[in-house]
């Protein structure tokens, strides 16, 4: 008998071997598949503005790509494990370790810390690759694929009410007095009754008069169906630079350094951040849901092959690695309600899930 955690180097290397290309091939394949549908359907909209054509077309792929992997890799992970444990069991492999004197856990051990290196790779590839591809997809889609600002800040799609009127703005570049507007929208109203729409290719705050400026600006009159140029236009006396840049903030297009400054802009400006500390926080526990999916998934390797439940035992270790995946989308969704504290709604479905795992790993092998 084996008191070590560990089995065997040999065993170790070969588990841990396995299951990395089991994961990251079922990865591959669900990345090439959905690639390709998401494509298929945005490829029209990326070729609609002129001037674009294949190159446009593979700079969208390179930007939508580390999205797709990122959501998708606990899923190739959880696909991974039971593949791996599911044709180990088949070929009789975990009884012959099992027989050797190694219990359900030492069999798992290496899988876990195969598990664990990958959440590692998954937390840099967020901050590092995705966080920048999400910012610069949205800013590159709020200008329907045409050219964007250079600026690694940019903010997209954001509105703010200007009094009875409300402002949209397609880009926004900069900070503080520097922020530089482009496609803006001044919807106009008068007792909530839309009357004007102006219009301008770009704005900028003027310091001097603590407004903002918008140039080359055309007017929309709704009563009359009539366009017209209306050259510079001044607005928004009471809307701070802030406003704009902390208006609509997308914890997919920061890493988790810029998240936690943004929250605490938005604290000091006495904004609500319950939902964007929910996010915070799940950037740290979403990619450790890859150490859970082989301990959800080993009921897999359990089991006689020939006891005709192996495809049973494969289906119940899906079910519970896809009822996590549920449950963390689900406890996100109530921190907007407020009904979950952030804490507890970014780490409570991991520890009840490791419970739930643990739970049947040893009452049926333990």
């Amino acid at each position: 008998m084996q008191f070590n955690f560990f089995p065997s180097r040999q065993i170790s290397w070969y588990m841990a071997r396995l299951f990395l290309t089991r994961t990251f091939a079922v990865l591959a394949l669900l990345v090439v598949v959905l690639q390709t549908l998401d494509l298929l359907g945005q490829s029209g909209d990326v070729l609609a503005y002129p001037g674009n054509g294949d190159p446009e077309l593979w700079h969208y792929v390179g930007l939508r790509a580390p999205q797709i992997i990122a959501r998708f890799l606990p899923f190739s992970v959880l696909l991974g494990t039971l593949v791996m444990l599911a044709t180990l069991n088949q070929n009789s492999e975990i009884i012959s370790m099992k027989s050797a004197g190694l219990s359900a856990h030492q069999i798992l051990a290496p899988l876990v810390v195969a598990a664990l290196g990958v959440s590692i790779l998954s937390f840099v590839f967020n901050e590092r690759i995705v966080a920048r591809s999400t910012a610069a997809l949205s800013a590159w889609q709020a200008v329907d694929y045409g050219p964007i600002p250079p600026d690694s800040g940019v903010k997209a799609n954001p509105w703010v009410r200007d009094g009875n009127n409300l402002v949209n703005v397609a880009i926004v570049a900069g900070r503080g007095k520097e922020v530089q507007l482009r496609k803006v929208e001044i919807y106009n109203r008068v007792n909530n009754s839309l009357t004007t729409i102006v219009q301008a290719p770009r704005g900028h705050y003027d310091a001097a008069s603590q407004s903002w400026l918008l140039e080359d600006a055309r007017q929309f009159d709704v009563a009359r169906g009539t366009m017209r140029n209306v050259g510079t236009v001044r607005f928004g006396r009471d809307i701070r630079p802030d406003q704009f840049t902390l208006a609509k903030v997308d914890p997919d297009a920061l890493t988790f350094t810029e998240l936690q400054a943004a929250i605490a802009d938005l604290h000091d400006a006495g904004r609500p951040t319950a939902e964007l500390e929910g996010n915070l926080w799940h950037k740290l526990s979403g990619p450790l849901s890859a150490l859970l999916m082989p301990i959800l998934g080993s009921v897999a390797a359990f089991g006689l092959a020939r006891s005709g439940q192996l495809f049973i035992r494969a289906v119940m270790g899906m079910a519970l690695g896809f009822a996590y995946l549920v449950a963390d989308n689900f406890s996100l969704a109530m921190v907007s309600l407020c009904a979950y504290p952030p804490v507890l709604a970014a780490w409570a479905p991991f520890f009840l899930f490791l419970l739930v795992g643990e739970t049947v790993l040893f009452r049926t092998e333990e």
